[in-house]
């Protein structure tokens, strides 16, 4: 395969995944990233594989979909997952990273990788008889979109995304402020901001009464469930909050040695510890609305905030309608794509349709039929929602519900979960025995 070459359009998890596991195949692989000639309205720094949203890759533990999706990556040849694991950062049992040494280490190897071209430009026209690989992400715009739809017949779907503030750990009031993992367990990673019922009810008037910064696109958006502004979901009621991102089961507030009313996390975002991120703080209120309502949060009086929240637009493909099962387009199957814009919903996700379409590249190239994963696997079963007709097609990402339900029903919810991520990761390993 040394004569082959491979067009990457986009540096970010999905299109750094499938350019290495390519190049380590022996093809040719030129890697377009826009930045810095261009940048998104949500990317920030030039390095590959930005992580634009929460610096955390969500749970690391098999009994969870994320961790069977991690588990499963690791057996189709993740070349992210052991940057991730050097970039780590505590964050109990989930696998968060400072961002900026996961982007560091994921470009120095694109950049030293041998067999990679790294193009640091635009692509505005896709040749539809090139081998090319579209993983330009949820943000896609301008020419590159224009001729995405130019080959799907159809226009990209879009819904709205937001992030969540980061502010410096040394403007913290630590005496209202507590370390503690939920009911104890593990290691005390998270910072507990407690509300009192008093405190929380005048925090949340003053939330669902602020402010909220305009969109361009009108009213009539589709907001993703999955990181649904803070302030929207408190307008569904008074409790939305305190059973969602705010809920404080598993804590105990040890200045009263009771259960708070409502709880905040604050999690790291980078290993020196010197700054967090709200969790489930995705916001769309204008930048003073967010000082002034947010300072509100016991310990956060006086906090520093690094960065804002932010609300942008995201696209993706109406996949079951363009894609076949490898990823490549009905119409012209030598246009792969992969990542977010595929309608999978996540960075490991993203990462693992990189793979996925890369595995399928070289299954082409070498005459073989496409790699068809078990649905019992969490990459099959991503894979058939982005492929499967469905009338009211939205992103997803990977949970122990889109697998097949188990023969035997186990009624603990905890070891039914092992027994899916066990016979998902046996599956996958005999797939990829057999392909």
């Amino acid at each position: 395969m040394s004569n082959q070459e491979v067009k990457i359009i986009g540096g970010g998890l999905a299109g750094c995944e499938a350019a290495l596991l390519l190049a380590d195949a022996g093809l040719k692989v030129r890697l377009y990233e826009q930045k810095p000639v261009h940048f998104s309205p949500a990317h920030k720094k030039d390095g590959l594989a930005e992580l634009v949203c929460s610096n955390s890759l969500k749970a690391d533990r098999l009994d969870s979909g994320s961790g069977l999706l991690k588990a499963e990556m690791k057996l189709l040849g993740s070349h992210l997952l052991p940057a991730a694991e050097k970039a780590r950062v505590a964050a109990g049992g989930a696998l968060a990273v400072d961002r900026d040494e996961f982007s560091g280490l994921v470009t120095a190897a694109v950049e030293a990788h041998p067999n990679i071209t790294l193009c640091r430009e635009e692509v505005t026209v896709i040749d539809e008889n090139e081998l090319t690989l579209i993983a330009s992400g949820p943000l896609t715009e301008g020419a590159l979109a224009e001729e995405i739809t130019r080959l799907t017949g159809q226009e990209s779907l879009s819904f709205f995304d937001a992030a969540a503030p980061i502010v410096a750990a040394d403007s913290l009031n630590m005496e209202k402020i507590f370390a503690a993992s939920r009911y104890g367990r593990g290691t005390a990673d998270y910072l507990n901001c407690p509300f009192d019922k008093a405190g929380y009810e005048e925090f949340y008037e003053a939330l669902v009464n602020a402010e909220r910064a305009e969109l361009h696109e009108g009213d009539t958006i589709n907001v993703y469930e999955g990181c649904m502004p803070v302030e929207i979901m408190a307008k569904r009621g008074m409790d939305t909050l305190r059973y969602g991102p705010l809920r404080p089961v598993g804590l105990v507030n040890p200045a009263t040695g009771h259960r708070p009313w409502a709880n905040i996390q604050l999690r790291s975002e980078n290993k020196e510890n010197s700054l967090y991120n709200l969790v489930g703080f995705q916001t769309n209120l204008k930048f003073g609305e967010q000082k002034r309502v947010f300072s509100m949060i016991p310990g956060l009086e006086n906090a520093e905030f690094v960065r804002y929240g932010v609300m942008h637009r995201n696209s993706f493909l109406c996949s079951p309608k363009v894609l076949g099962g490898n990823l490549a387009l009905k119409e012209h199957p030598n246009v792969f794509f992969a990542g977010q814009i595929t309608g999978v919903e996540g960075y490991m996700e993203s990462a693992a349709a990189g793979l996925i379409a890369a595995h399928n590249i070289l299954r082409r190239l070498a005459g073989k039929t496409e790699l068809m994963l078990p649905a019992e696997t969490m990459c099959g079963a991503l894979m058939r929602h982005v492929t499967t007709e469905n009338a009211d097609f939205q992103p997803m990402g990977s949970n122990m519900g889109i697998l097949p339900p188990l023969e035997n029903h186990i009624r603990d919810k905890r070891q039914r979960y092992l027994a899916l991520a066990e016979r998902g990761v046996a599956a996958m390993e005999q797939a990829l025995a057999e392909a």
